[in-house]
């Protein structure tokens, strides 16, 4: 997929290396093609890190997408510098007058915390808000899943009795669903969580139903009864050292870690981790962007934003 980034963004150059196409400004603005607008908010703590595992997985449609990615301006991190924030990411402010065809709104390391305490909650309730008129379809994942399933339908988190650390077998409940489309019976995810949400409060919202669960990691992808929204419990964009790295920055810290389920050959964190989850999270996040952006989103939206731009 040609993705228009900022052509000095150091993601792109990582893409590059992999042998993804990343498309520049100049080239994406000499093409007449009317690009999807997605913007993502990044609310991990190494931004950089997932701009390059966002980025990948959306890389297998050969559909053309502009990639906005928005930060809090109600609270910024110690982890990414100032001057990245600076150059390559808006706030709420600078996009609020815009329409988006997607949004992705990532997990955060805040979910041992009420959610009204978290200090930049006002403005992402905003945000939230702002996505049901602005926004075609809306992408939440892990942490950002269970504060969106709080703010729209009441669902609350629960403290689990240890840290869900590791890869899980998920069980695909409705293959005919676009969304799953291509999925096999069951697939593999990784999961990293302290939090977890009740599958009889998601059953009990009839806006809502549960596309994929798991025995271990309970229930894993949720969407809403239009498609506007899905909510994501696991973390099928992270790359192969993504656990690796979280178990040992953990050890590091001298916490109580177990080494990640079904990870490590033999569960020993000498051998390097397999990476079997790729193909479904390419394949989930092709699906979104085909059936539920692209296939839906008003393309009048590119002339609202000309005009809002301008005025």
């Amino acid at each position: 997929m040609p993705i228009k980034v900022k052509n000095n963004l150091p993601a792109k150059m990582i893409m590059e290396n992999e042998n993804i196409f990343m498309m520049d400004e100049i080239r994406a603005d000499s093409q007449d093609i009317r690009p999807l607008n997605i913007v993502v908010l990044n609310l991990m703590p190494l931004k950089e890190d997932t701009e390059v595992q966002l980025l990948r997985v959306l890389s297998n449609t050969p559909l053309q997408m502009k990639i906005t990615f928005l930060t809090t301006a109600s609270y910024q991190g110690k982890n990414t510098p100032a001057s990245h924030l600076d150059e390559f990411y808006a706030t709420f402010e600078d996009i609020k007058h815009k329409k988006y065809d997607g949004l992705i709104i990532t997990g955060a390391p805040v979910e041992t915390m009420k959610f009204e305490e978290v200090d930049y909650w006002d403005e992402l309730v905003k945000i939230m808000d702002w996505s049901e008129t602005n926004v075609t379809s809306t992408l939440h994942v892990c942490w950002g899943a269970q504060a969106a399933l709080y703010h729209h339908y009441g669902v609350r988190k629960y403290d689990l009795d240890k840290k869900l650390f590791g890869v899980y077998e998920q069980k695909v409940l409705h293959r005919k669903e676009p969304f799953m489309r291509g999925f096999d019976d069951v697939f593999l995810a990784p999961h990293s969580r302290y939090t977890g949400v009740s599958h009889e409060d998601i059953e009990n919202c009839k806006e809502l139903r549960v596309l994929a669960t798991s025995e271990e990691a309970g229930d894993t992808i949720i969407m809403d009864s239009n498609g506007k929204k899905f909510f994501v419990l696991c973390h099928l964009e992270y790359d192969r050292l993504t656990l690796d790295a979280e178990y040992k920055r953990d050890l590091k810290k001298g916490l109580d870690i177990d080494i990640p389920v079904n990870y490590y050959p033999g569960d020993n964190p000498e051998n390097g981790p397999l990476l079997r989850w790729r193909a479904h999270s390419e394949m989930m996040y092709c699906n979104w962007i085909n059936y539920y952006v692209y296939q839906t989103t008003p393309y009048a939206w590119t002339l609202e934003n000309e005009e809002s731009s301008n005025s």
